[in-house]
């Protein structure tokens, strides 16, 4: 028998709409509950203790409320903050994209030097650098945090000179290294990809979190939990916890025609 509860998913804002694409595309007939919690944007500057209780917040509500079979962090901070304490306490499985990302990343490399670019936050964590170590320890990391990246993608504007400078100069221990392989740890990153690809070289490969994401709760879906069966394409909502209508058009743009009506959610205090 198939499963046709929804797919819960969050992120601070717009980052998590590339998890939410690849998992659409992988997966057409899941239905999805995306929350963009752009009322706090941005995670990656806020304190780890405050983007855990963010996490447990919204996640309560997508298994209380609307009954989701799985959540998905789709955000590098708040998994770096929450992952484990929701994997323990919450009644559904919870996949976040840092696991996944470095599996990639190990992948991808050929000459063994790799690169972690994320936020504040993200990259202050350590959670890659110990995902790293973990996995692949004979690997050479270098990490970079990169403040105003999410900044430039909220806004909408991905292929502008100014992001295009900020680039160069927070990426340069990053060229430095001589990586081959680069992990965006972050999911807004995906939509800076061809800003970053002319600052890195077209040598350098660029792995999403973002897509190895989508392919885990596929592959979970797949093996050790039933999916959906209703047959043909699943349903979306979207939901925002700021401007809902900025949301709704901007998220429109990022991620396609099927983000068309947004709802507002609002947390208690």
């Amino acid at each position: 028998m198939g499963d046709d509860r929804p797919i819960g998913m969050f992120d601070s804002g717009f980052g998590g709409l590339t998890v939410a694409r690849a998992l659409i595309d992988l997966a057409p007939g899941e239905d999805l509950v995306y929350v963009g919690d752009t009322g706090r944007y941005p995670y990656g500057s806020r304190p780890l203790e405050e983007v855990r209780g963010f996490a447990h917040q919204i996640s309560r509500w997508l298994v209380d409320v609307h009954d989701v079979k799985v959540v998905v962090v789709a955000c590098n901070t708040a998994t770096a903050a929450a992952l484990d304490e929701l994997q323990a306490e919450l009644p559904v499985p919870v996949v976040g994209v840092i696991e996944p990302g470095v599996a990639s990343l190990v992948l991808a490399t050929r000459n063994q030097r790799v690169g972690v670019i994320g936020t504040v936050g993200t990259i202050s964590s350590g959670a890659y650098q110990r995902e790293v170590a973990a996995v692949a320890p004979h690997l050479e990391l270098t990490c970079a945090a990169c403040p105003g990246f999410v900044e430039f993608v909220e806004r909408g504007e991905t292929r502008s000179d100014q992001v295009h400078v900020l680039a160069e100069r927070l990426l340069a221990p990053i060229v430095e290294a001589d990586v081959d392989a680069l992990l965006l740890g972050c999911t807004h990153y995906p939509f800076l990809a061809r800003t970053l690809s002319d600052v890195l070289g077209r040598d350098v490969v660029l792995v999403s979190s973002a897509d190895e994401t989508a392919f885990r709760v596929r592959a979970m879906l797949e093996s050790s939990w039933a999916p959906a069966d209703r047959g043909g394409r699943g349903r979306q909502q979207w939901f925002s916890s700021g401007d809902v209508e900025a949301f709704r058009a901007l998220g429109a743009r990022l991620l396609g025609p099927e983000l068309d009506v947004a709802s507002a959610v609002r947390w208690e205090t």
